[in-house]
């Protein structure tokens, strides 16, 4: 079924000993398919219970697992196309982004791919994150350390030395917190601060709806109940991204609008200059 990329739909039982769920699975896809994977969706995994260390490790494209319980650490290392989300059990009677869902160094080195996580996770969330998308509701210190890409939507508090090293990407934080950034470079303007702009509504929406889909949480439905009756919901979010990332986003907007090609000498010698490379 792998090799002929029929979908399929695989329900399993986890415990804390089972480690690297979904690694082997996503080789044999990889070594059947190449590096693009399958089409989203085709190979569903649902497990319940603790999932022990590295869920989803490198999972490719066309592979995702919906986990019902919580997980070790080192969720989703390595991501590269695939798709990974965790919500507690229906059973549970608490408010999940009050309790920890998974361990620490979440998304650690993910490529691609997108991950979905009601509740709280632990020290060094999406550590060399260079192109996942992710929604959490809360995680510990050093979270986007090192960070170079992709998109982290943050539902709750963060912790000390927040986005340290984090020189691209973008991270939408609930009611953030500024002096939880890392002291040194908040001082040195490291980072654009701002509201959500008009570009960046739908795809904050986007991931809240996808949040909502994909675990059932809460808070992020209350959020999205909040903007249909017209709350101004967007107002307590902060965009944060690096001032040098910034710059070179806007200048491949800029191109984009001139109708150059990013790959022109003339806009990789524009790029160089505002990333003073």
């Amino acid at each position: 079924e792998i090799t002929a990329g029929t979908p399929v739909h695989l329900n399993a039982e986890v415990a804390n000993t089972d480690r690297s769920v979904g690694t082997l699975l996503g080789h044999r896809v990889t070594q059947a398919h190449g590096g693009d994977g399958l089409p989203s969706g085709t190979v569903r995994v649902s497990l319940n219970g603790t999932a022990g260390q590295s869920l989803g490790a490198f999972l490719p494209r066309g592979v995702s697992i919906d986990l019902r319980g919580d997980a070790n650490d080192y969720v989703g290392k390595g991501l590269s196309g695939g798709t990974i989300s965790i919500a507690p059990r229906p059973e549970n009677p608490t408010r999940p982004e009050h309790n920890v869902i998974a361990g620490n160094v979440i998304g650690y080195g993910a490529t691609a791919g997108s991950m979905f996580l009601s509740g709280m996770v632990g020290e060094r969330f999406l550590v060399r994150n260079s192109g996942v998308e992710a929604v959490v509701e809360g995680i510990g210190d050093h979270g986007l350390e090192y960070m170079t890409g992709g998109v982290a939507v943050i539902l709750g508090p963060t912790g000390r030395n927040f986005a340290a090293g984090m020189s691209g990407g973008t991270a939408f934080v609930l009611d953030f917190n500024p002096s939880r950034l890392n002291p040194k470079e908040r001082a040195a303007g490291v980072f654009r601060f701002g509201g959500i702009g008009e570009s960046d509504a739908p795809v904050l929406q986007r991931l809240l709806s996808d949040h909502v889909a994909a675990t059932g949480s809460p808070l992020a439905g209350e959020l999205l109940a909040g903007l249909d009756r017209g709350q101004d919901i967007l107002s307590r979010f902060t965009k944060i991204i690096p001032v040098a990332y910034a710059r070179v986003k806007d200048i491949q907007d800029e191109i984009a609008n001139s109708g150059d090609t990013a790959d022109s000498e003339n806009a990789w010698q524009t790029i160089l200059e505002a990333a003073h490379g």
